[in-house]
């Protein structure tokens, strides 16, 4: 890959010129820090910008959690210029979409618009870090909003504290804050006062602390000038976020515990595994894991336990590798008079397997073909392309990962499989949860 460097009055530029099957970038630094990266496809009349800011929900204070979540909504209330309420419907009346969405480790608001309303695009993410109106109008409006959203995603969503990881991750998570759920205690959001969201504001939503990224038909010189006209003139309206490591103790005895829900009828046995950061190697062969355990109908336990055995009605498996550390959570939803503790005994027999017997090629070429197909797909459109720049410069430091993860994919051999099922999927090691209907004794 050509590396070109050029230098221009508001920063370096560094462009990654590439081959029809990669992606191509150019990403440089403001004067104010803000990291801007730019894909230029002018195959179709189409445009998608994005801010991410690493901000989520790690980052909030004991006592006030649900303040990145918070954020995600309250800042579409409206700026100096931009009159309460009508952010959507300015996007949708030049055509386009937009959205947001929270992680404990970072917040993406991004519009896709035709082409010839890049301009319109630049200046409202700018007006939104510039000029965001915080009072007490918006804040009392999204209160209810993220309420609502938590009725409905997990009060009242079957197995809702699974999806959300709301009654997993406070087991696996004693000191990180990643042991509290992303969307907050709602008892936390009653009790915060104005000048807290002003504060929470001024401290993470700043150019120092965001990226901003385009991707689709633009021109770059133009677009080179409009970024340093909207985004140039911010300032920082506190200081560059400094993260000290948060370390948990290791899980040397196995944790059991019971949660309830009153939307099921079904229980489930769930087991989770607190796993390595996204940026680590490891992490990428537990995606491989997943994807053997369960991913599609010819998977080993959803071929064993659901198609031949009949034992359960669904079979789980997936990983959810972040910034500092990850989970691995499987899981089964019984068929008949099938007992937890039989599914239980079931899934460990597939993870010995797993530990003591290397996977055959057969499966281990159409794992890789699987991975391949995800890649291409993943990148297969400029809404997904402008996501994973920003996610992999933000949390990654790596913006070019687009493009190598691939072979960090590759590189992943039958051995390291076995290796990392013994290493990290053990019993002592694990969240054993039995999740039971509201009505169970």
């Amino acid at each position: 890959m050509k590396k070109i460097v050029r230098t221009l009055f508001f920063g370096t530029v560094i462009s990654f010129s590439s081959n029809s099957q990669e992606v191509s970038f150019t990403e440089y630094d403001l004067k104010n820090e803000l990291h801007v990266i730019l894909h230029q496809d002018n195959t179709a009349p189409v445009i998608t910008v994005g801010v991410m800011y690493h901000v989520g929900a790690k980052d909030e204070d004991s006592g006030r959690t649900g303040f990145a979540h918070f954020f995600e909504h309250l800042l579409f209330e409206g700026t100096k210029n931009i009159e309460r309420g009508k952010w959507f419907d300015i996007v949708s009346a030049n055509g386009g979409r937009n959205n947001a969405n929270t992680t404990q480790d970072r917040t993406y608001y991004y519009e896709t618009l035709p082409s010839n309303s890049l301009e319109l695009a630049l200046w409202m993410e700018s007006e939104r870090m510039l000029h965001p109106v915080i009072n007490q109008i918006g804040v009392d409006t999204q209160n209810e909003v993220v309420k609502e959203e938590k009725r409905q995603r997990i009060d009242n969503a079957p197995y809702g504290k699974i999806i959300y990881r709301t009654g997993i991750n406070k087991y696996i998570f004693k000191k990180h804050p990643y042991g509290q759920s992303v969307i907050g205690s709602m008892k936390d959001l009653d009790a915060a006062t104005l000048e807290e969201f002003i504060a929470f504001n001024q401290k993470f939503y700043n150019p120092n602390n965001a990226t901003l990224v385009i991707a689709g038909d633009f021109e770059l010189e133009s677009t080179l000038n409009l970024i340093s006209d909207y985004f140039g003139p911010i300032t920082n309206k506190g200081q560059k976020i400094k993260r000290s490591p948060i370390l948990e103790d290791d899980i040397l005895q196995e944790i059991n515990a019971i949660e309830k829900d009153a939307n099921i009828q079904v229980p489930a046995k769930v087991l989770v595994y607190r796993t390595p950061k996204q940026t680590e190697r490891d992490a990428y062969v537990l995606d491989y894991i997943s994807s053997i355990l369960t991913g599609g109908n010819s998977s080993r336990m959803y071929k064993n336990m659901v198609e031949d055995k009949k034992m359960a009605l669904e079979v789980l498996a997936f990983t959810d590798a972040q910034e500092d550390y990850g989970t691995y959570i499987m899981g089964a939803l019984p068929l008949g008079d099938v007992t937890l503790s039989t599914l239980q005994k079931e899934m460990d027999k597939e993870i010995l397997k797993l530990q003591n017997e290397l996977i055959t090629e057969k499966e281990f070429q159409k794992l890789q073909n699987q991975f391949e197909n995800q890649f291409v797909n993943a990148n297969s459109s400029i809404q997904g392309i402008a996501n994973s720049l920003a996610r992999y410069y933000t949390l990654y430091n790596d913006t070019n990962l687009i493009n190598k993860e691939i072979e960090i994919y590759r590189s992943i051999t039958r051995n390291d499989i076995q290796r990392v099922a013994k290493a990290y999927l053990n019993k002592n090691q694990r969240l054993n949860l039995d999740y039971l209907p509201e009505s169970s004794n």
